[in-house]
């Protein structure tokens, strides 16, 4: 799967255009409220693709590809939890989160909780940030580096520099644009990588005398020759009880990520908030059997994968399959799949330390100076999630890492999450309750982990998500009665309650 020099001419080519986009729009950039979004000027539909393009990163194609290659549908099964998730979200939550967050996607709970409380959370947060995109920049490495010629640590830094260098110039208007283009390349590479698979595999058998042919036999010999299961909803560890968890667990996710947040927010208005929302939930729902049929149908052409080598069932199949000059696409699509959300994560980590930490501290500060704070603060994010992904790169063992990040984003998950839903949703909810459920709920977190020394049973998803739900909302309730509201922040509570009730911006 060597690319040669042309190839590299044109993913120069590529990140070229990305950087061009993000000069174009430093120019339109004035404030950092256009930087961030805060002005309120996007499209739905470009809300929407960038929206859907931070939901997965070549971290997903590396994962779900390989899940469906041993597993067969359930990846797709899996997939399709983001669909209600986001539903959810864009039927009840889309317009309250545009009502709540005006300057940054946790900034209303200062109010609604206490400014100590969002402080907290910016700190938790904010590493979470870091490590979700040096994950998604080492998986990138590694799908790109698989026989290509670059090296994982040069597609890290390569990808990562891009990002810095656009997002920084052009903030959040740049890494929409940007999302689109991307969007566009992922889906040529899909549109043309399950119809060449699907003739692949009639192939193996005989050579089919046309293309309508072709994908005909090779859909029947997909369904006829499978493995048994294959086609099940569920498989394998991935249950019934499973997918209710990972449900459970993504909703919170696309409900309250800071990004995801930020692109309801930046919205023309509280309608094209729900529409952005509801243009992913039908991505996510479209998708996921166009991504994944290829691995599956990779099973019966490419039996003999190693276990060791699953994680590049992606590039393993689109080198058997794309024709000799199309592997430059499976390179740059990668790199738009991990550039749409590492950006997107950089944008929105950049706005909670510009107006959360620096604006509260200096709060006289000029609009050129916050400007130029939110890009150095934006080069600065990027550079530590590049050098995060290059530290793991070149640790053996880093698979024992990304599980070791998966536990802990269980346990810090339901604890940020659920208040900051509740917060918007529940009125009685005292305003140091809040506080009272984060620790609360991620102390009982760390208390399960411990204790899975002894019982591994309690760092599985499937308990450990549970178990730190049912805490934060114990928590929550117990703080509200321990320490009730005074007077005045019983004032606080109630006008920011008359804002969620209709005051549109």
């Amino acid at each position: 799967m060597k690319i040669g020099l042309i190839d590299l001419i044109v993913v120069a080519a590529f990140c070229a255009l990305m950087v061009g986009v993000g000069a174009f729009y430093s120019r339109r950039t004035k404030s950092s409220d256009r930087y961030f979004g805060n002005d309120r000027t996007t499209s739905w539909w470009m809300s929407g693709i960038g929206f859907y393009m931070n939901s997965f990163s070549a971290l997903g194609f590396v994962m779900y590809s390989a899940l469906a290659y041993k597993f067969g549908w359930v990846a797709v099964s899996v997939c399709w939890m983001f669909s209600p998730a986001v539903a959810l979200g864009a039927r009840f939550l889309a317009v309250k989160w545009r009502r709540a967050a005006l300057k940054s996607p946790i900034d209303y709970i200062s109010i609604r909780y206490t400014p100590r409380m969002c402080s907290i959370l910016a700190l938790l947060g904010l590493p979470m940030q870091m490590a979700d995109n040096a994950f998604k920049l080492l998986a990138v490495g590694a799908i790109v580096g698989v026989g290509t010629g670059l090296s994982p640590a040069a597609a890290i830094g390569l990808c990562g520099a891009v990002v810095a260098i656009y997002a920084a110039c052009g903030g959040l208007r740049a890494i929409l644009t940007c999302s689109v283009l991307q969007f566009a390349v992922i889906l040529v590479l899909m549109l043309a990588l399950l119809p060449l698979s699907l003739y692949k595999l009639a192939s193996t058998a005989a050579e089919p005398t046309s293309w309508a042919q072709g994908l005909s036999n090779g859909f029947s010999t997909l369904i006829d020759k499978a493995p048994e299961g294959f086609f099940n909803f569920v498989n394998g560890q991935y249950t019934w009880l499973y997918l209710v968890i990972f449900f459970l667990t993504v909703t919170l996710t696309q409900s309250t990520n800071w990004s995801l947040v930020q692109r309801y927010c930046s919205t023309c208005s509280e309608k094209d908030a729900r529409k952005a929302g509801y243009l992913v939930a039908f991505l996510q729902f479209a998708a996921p059997p166009l991504f994944f049929l290829p691995a599956m149908a990779g099973r019966l052409f490419l039996p003999e994968i190693p276990a060791a080598e699953l994680n590049s069932t992606f590039a393993i199949v689109c080198a058997n399959v794309l024709p000799r000059g199309f592997l430059v696409l499976m390179v740059i699509a990668m790199f738009a799949s991990t550039m749409g959300a590492v950006s997107a994560n950089v944008n929105a980590a950049a706005s909670v330390i510009v107006n959360e930490m620096y604006v509260k501290a200096r709060a006289a500060s000029s609009a050129e100076t916050r400007l130029r704070v939110a890009k150095v603060t934006t080069i600065i994010v990027s550079a530590i999630a590049v050098a995060l992904a290059l530290i793991l790169s070149a640790m053996q063992g880093s698979d024992d890492l990304f599980n070791m990040t998966n536990k802990v984003f269980a346990i810090f998950l339901p604890p940020t999450a659920i208040p900051m839903v509740m917060g918007i949703l529940n009125k009685r909810l005292s305003r140091r309750s809040g506080l009272a459920g984060l620790v609360g709920g991620a102390s009982v977190g760390f208390v399960a982990y411990a204790l899975g020394f002894a019982f591994p049973v309690f760092r599985q998803m499937v308990v450990m998500f549970p178990i730190t739900s049912i805490a934060t909302f114990i928590f929550l309730f117990l703080g509200t009665k321990l320490w009730p509201d005074t007077e005045d922040g019983s004032k606080t509570v109630a006008e920011f309650f008359r804002r969620m009730a209709g005051n549109k911006v």
